[in-house]
Formats: structure tokens, C-alpha cells, sequence
């Protein structure tokens, strides 16, 4: 069915009463924020140069562990071991130390030990259903402070900055604090359900392919009344359980402008941006470290209270963003071999959800043009 003969108003209230994305009353424990991203890289110093150069410190590290982080945040936001090139898992920072006992308590958790790379923070290790590692993590959290403050502008009539220039630093961008982290899985709903369950995490947007089938859902954590980043986590359906990106918080445009001229004056590769995003408002830059993966800039997120219902739209690349370059063929598409073709279609054939109708309907809605002059 053509999306412009479809009903938003009627597919929204469907899918907002949609019990396999319905907020869960008493979830297990309730996450604050993300905390972290782990991965292994067989050439650590190579990762290592991409990241300060993307703006993250080192700090010290621990078990073999190397620990990157920004001015502020839950412990350190990016672990690097020695491995295969891989993603590791993620951490999402929980309210009490009472959360992480109910969590400990759940099926195939571990006890609690000691935060990796993070005096005096604690963790409970999980996997959720497409067998990522999933760290409940709870310690001392630092308020991110930047350098400097967000660069006055001459609006209008607002007038800010008199007898003075704009002359920001020529320097890696700040990174203040690890924003979010997207995932690809195969089983769509049984993961979403697993973070709702979990962790308390609430839909801000779901996206849909054909009249009202969710494919794609941005969380955030319910903090009641305090506002939140539109997203903390991120699910949308794929023929692989994959990582797609983490995002990391900056100072301004400015900030993200300059880290880009820093990035590419030391011969990193873009992978999308600047522009502005559809879903969460945030402004984006994005770039891909020396194995492929994707790490992004950002500001300017839109914040949300506990009370804000989830926004319902259409799942195409052109809801990715407001303005900015078209998103690039490769940015979402790995590069597919035999081997992970083959991955795929087992996938498919093992999963109680996708189906090869499912993933030809999630291929013709990412391929539909963004823009009419695209």
C-alpha cells in the first residue's frame, strides 16, 4: 500500500498499543544512561590514534584493557582490548546498586564485580537476544564539563559577540560523553522487549515498513520527570545481529566542524554528515575508525520526560535526516560476502520473526529515493 493513502493518525494509536512495544510497568532494574562501548581491534595503536584524534582521552585501563573517555560520564566510554576486530558489547549505567542485585539474580547473569576500568564502579554482565554483552553498570558519575563554553552568535537581532571573532580551536572535537549506541538484530521484537524488560527503556520513535509493522524503534530511559536524550539505545531489524554506531556528545557545531577538519587532515575516512537528524534533532557527523565501524559527532538532542508519547513514521533513508549530503549507499549496508550471505540466510531461516517478505519489504523501504531530486 502507497504510504500517502495510509492513515498516520490510526497507525500511530496501533502502534502505540502495540503490547510487543509497550512500556514494562516494573522492569527489573532502570537504566540512567549508556555508559560504555567495548570492542577488540587486532591493531590497538592504529584504534588508539583514531580515537584521540576523534577526541577521546586515555585514561588508565585495567585486566587488558586500554579505557578512552570524555570530560565527564559513567567511567570511561570506549574500551579497547587486543583481538579479533569485533564489538564487544555495550553499557548502560543503572540507578542503584540495588538494581545491579536484581539484576544478578536474573538467568545467565554474573555476580557483581568491579566495573572494568572504573574505580570505584560495579557491574552484573548480561546478554541479550542477539547475543550481545550487556553490562549493567553503577558508580560515581562526573558532570561533562568542556574546555570551553558553546561559541556566542550573532543572530538577528540578538546580539552576542561585539569587537571579538569567531576563532575556534583547531583541534580534535571535545567528546563530553558517550550519547547512544544502535544495534542491528535479527529478532526484533524479542530484543526490544529484553531492553523494555531489563532496563526500563521507553519507544521516543518507531518506525514501521508497510501499514504499521514496527522495524525500527529509538529508546530512551524513563527517568519520570527529569528529561532524557531522545535516545539511549537504539534496535533496528536486519538479516545479521550487528553493531551499527555509537554516538558521542560535543560542544557545538563548531566543535563537530573543527573535529572534522582535524579527522580529515589526519586521513581518517568520512562516512556521513554534517547534517541534521529527523528523529532526535540531533546535528551529526559521522566517521568510520580503521576497521570500518562507525563512530558519530553530535549536538543538540532533543530531550524528553517519561511522559512523552512515541512519534510513529515510516521506515526510509529519508527520515535519517532534515538536511544535509544524501546518506551515502554503504553507510547501513556491510559488505556482503559469501560467507555472510550465507550467514544471513540461515538467519532468516532460524528466526520466529524475519522472513524473506520481511526483509524484501525492509529492502524496498531503504531504497525508496530520501529526497525527489535524489
Amino acid at each position: 500500500m502507497a504510504k500517502e493513502n495510509i492513515d498516520w493518525t490510526k497507525v500511530t494509536q496501533a502502534v502505540r498499543t502495540d503490547v510487543r512495544l509497550r512500556a514494562t510497568p516494573n522492569p527489573v532494574a532502570r537504566a540512567v544512561d549508556i555508559a560504555h562501548v567495548r570492542f577488540s581491534r587486532q591493531d590497538v595503536m592504529k584504534q588508539g590514534r583514531f580515537l584521540a584524534d576523534f577526541g577521546l582521552r586515555e585514561v588508565p585501563g585495567s585486566d587488558g584493557w586500554q579505557a578512552f573517555g570524555g570530560t565527564g560520564g559513567y567511567g570511561p566510554c570506549y574500551l579497547l582490548q587486543q583481538g579479533e576486530d569485533a564489538f564487544m558489547g555495550l553499557g548502560l549505567a543503572v540507578s542503584s546498586r540495588a538494581d545491579l542485585e536484581k539484576l544478578a539474580a536474573q538467568r545467565n547473569a554474573s555476580g557483581i564485580e568491579p566495573a572494568l576500568c572504573w574505580p570505584g564502579g560495579e557491574q552484573v554482565r548480561l546478554t541479550d537476544p542477539a547475543g550481545n554483552s550487556v553490562y549493567a553498570v553503577h558508580g560515581p558519575f562526573v558532570e561533562a564539563a568542556s574546555p570551553r563554553p558553546p561559541l556566542n552568535q550573532n543572530l538577528d537581532n540578538v546580539l552576542q559577540r561585539l569587537n571579538d571573532m569567531q576563532r575556534p580551536p583547531e583541534q580534535a572535537a571535545t567528546v563530553l560523553r558517550l550519547g547512544h549506541g544502535v544495534l542491528g538484530v535479527v529478532d526484533f521484537f524479542r530484543c526490544v522487549r529484553w531492553y523494555m524488560d531489563h532496563f526500563g527503556l521507553v519507544p521516543s520513535d518507531i518506525q514501521t515498513i508497510g501499514e504499521g509493522d514496527p522495524a525500527l524503534v529509538f529508546m530512551r530511559c524513563n527517568r519520570g520527570d527529569m528529561p532524557v536524550d531522545h535516545h539511549t539505545v537504539v534496535i533496528a531489524q536486519n538479516v545479521l545481529n550487528l553493531f551499527s554506531h555509537a554516538a558521542f556528545e560535543c560542544i557545538d557545531l563548531d566543535d563537530i566542524a573543527m573535529g572534522q577538519e582535524w579527522l580529515m587532515s589526519r586521513g581518517w575516512k568520512h562516512a556521513w554528515g554534517v547534517g541534521r537528524h529527523l528523529l532526535g534533532s540531533q546535528i551529526f557527523d559521522y566517521w568510520r575508525d580503521p576497521v570500518g565501524d562507525k563512530l558519530e559527532h553530535f549536538v543538540d538532542s532533543d530531550k524528553f520526560t517519561a511522559d512523552k508519547p512515541a512519534d510513529v513514521s515510516p521506515l526510509s533513508t529519508g527520515g535519517l535526516y532534515q538536511w544535509g549530503p544524501p546518506v551515502p549507499a554503504d553507510f547501513e549496508k556491510p559488505r556482503m560476502t559469501p560467507s555472510l550471505l550465507w550467514k544471513a540466510i540461515r538467519n532468516i531461516r532460524a528466526s520466529e520473526e524475519m522472513t524473506f517478505t520481511r526483509v524484501k519489504d525492509l529492502m524496498r523501504a531503504v531504497a525508496t529515493p530520501p529526497r525527489p531530486w535524489h
